[in-house]
């Protein structure tokens, strides 16, 4: 074991999310001299079961969000703990932090130190092995670049546009490189905002970068995103596909929801039907969160009678736990699972839950919060594993930018072993529009 590589100390400090909320950037320093930092992000639309994070409390600091007693984990317990142990088994750093903390959710010393911790130490191993993260982390066979989803309207808890879903995107399926890929979202971006502008709609964004007009109908978002693929001069369903995200634990639970904008309260039968108009209408390859966090069932209906067509993606309800995930899969839920390293607060736990969800034959997609950093951590962590897919907002905001910008410079650094696929080539209905 060389001395370099070891863990001399771990510093905190808070700072701000992209929602001007506190979060906490991590600082860790090997034996070696070389210094690498971290910071955590932090979400609105929530599960129930995800990691917790340590906050103050205390409303005469930004309303009780403050993050200092986080940086007091950091650098008292955790540093002590982790003082002397090696960078590059990050394994045993993972099981000490977890050990050390003793709670099923984090809660002792909190998932957002605790994750800030495990992903400097990641990056500081990353440099001191004179690797790109993707390639420390994931070996000589992460190549695969992720297809990124666009949130380029936004409702729910994201925005106060009224509409009850919370993220509606654009995927750019036939884009033949991820740098393609972005230039097709840029410009269809670019398309849906000229096309609100001339019909007098706010262009004012959400907190993931998507515009967040008051349009009269959950529908209407789709009818301007397919209008703004065809403006942009290419083909929806073909060139670029719709994602949704309703976020459905925000307005549903017990099998009961209440779509203001489609008529009031509906059954869960009710939302399923929904949703089946709307993949027949639109061109709609993943729908994330389609039923409440406590309704198993919505989540079984919906892989039975759509799960051929589709992806049906669980995030609230799996919480990137590979608990929750070995049920969904017993339980046939869904056929994908969302993956957020500060649901769960380690990065190999969150390996753990990608791993089950490959070795299951699901489909994976690596995802930002809603209160973001400028870290582009999880660029890196998508390729690392091979996710496939990613979604980190609008081609807007630095923060968002972040991300798909480091993927773009990983896509050139792997030159000809870059791998760029679509994970919907196989669904028949996109076949069908390209025939």
């Amino acid at each position: 074991m060389s001395t370099s590589t070891l863990i001399m100390a771990v510093h905190a400090q808070e700072i701000l999310d992209s929602r001007g909320n506190p979060t906490l950037t991590v600082t860790v320093e090997l034996g070696g001299g070389l210094q690498a930092s971290a910071s955590v992000p932090s979400g609105a639309s929530t599960g129930a079961n995800e990691a917790v994070e340590l906050r103050d409390g205390d409303a005469s600091r930004y309303g009780g969000k403050g993050v200092r007693k986080a940086v007091v984990s950091v650098e008292q317990a955790i540093a002590d703990a982790v003082r002397g142990l090696d960078a590059l088994d990050q394994a045993a750093l993972d099981h000490r932090l977890i050990d050390l903390d003793g709670t099923s959710n984090k809660a002792r010393l909190g998932a957002n130190a605790m994750l800030g911790v495990s992903m400097a130490v990641a990056r500081a191993a990353a440099a001191a092995q004179e690797l790109p993260l993707y390639a420390y982390l994931g070996g000589r066979g992460a190549t695969l670049l992720p297809m990124p989803s666009m949130n380029v309207l936004n409702g729910g808890k994201h925005a106060d546009s009224g509409l009850d879903f919370q993220e509606f995107m654009i995927v750019p399926v036939g884009a033949p490189s991820f740098a393609e890929a972005m230039r097709f979202g840029a410009e269809t971006y670019a398309a849906l905002r000229r096309l609100l502008r001339k019909d007098r709609l706010s262009t004012a964004v959400g907190d993931e970068g998507g515009f967040a007009p008051a349009l009269p109908s959950n529908e209407a978002a789709c009818d301007y995103i397919v209008a703004a693929i065809e403006e942009a001069g290419y083909k929806p369903g073909v060139d670029v596909a719709i994602a949704l995200d309703p976020a459905a634990s925000s307005f549903g639970s017990n099998g009961s929801y209440y779509v203001g904008r489609n008529g009031g309260r509906i059954d869960r039968a009710g939302l399923l039907e929904l949703y089946g108009r709307w993949i027949e209408t639109y061109p709609i390859v993943s729908i994330e969160d389609g039923f409440a966090e406590d309704d198993w069932q919505g989540f079984v209906d919906q892989n039975a009678a759509q799960g051929g067509q589709i992806q049906v993606m669980g995030d609230d309800i799996t919480v990137t736990n590979p608990r929750f995930i070995q049920e969904a899969i017993e339980r046939k839920a869904m056929n994908a699972v969302l993956i957020k390293l500060n649901q769960i607060g380690t990065v190999t736990e969150t390996v753990s839950a990608v791993n089950l969800c490959h070795r299951t034959g699901w489909k994976v997609m690596v995802s930002h919060r809603s209160g973001e950093t400028i870290d582009s951590f999880i660029a890196d962590f998508a390729v690392a594993t091979a996710a496939g897919q990613i979604k980190s907002g609008a081609p807007c905001r630095g923060e968002r930018l972040a991300k798909y910008n480091r993927l773009m410079v990983i896509e050139r650094e792997l030159g000809d072993k870059a791998v760029f696929a679509n994970p919907f080539a196989n669904q028949p209905r996109l076949q069908e529009r390209v025939q």
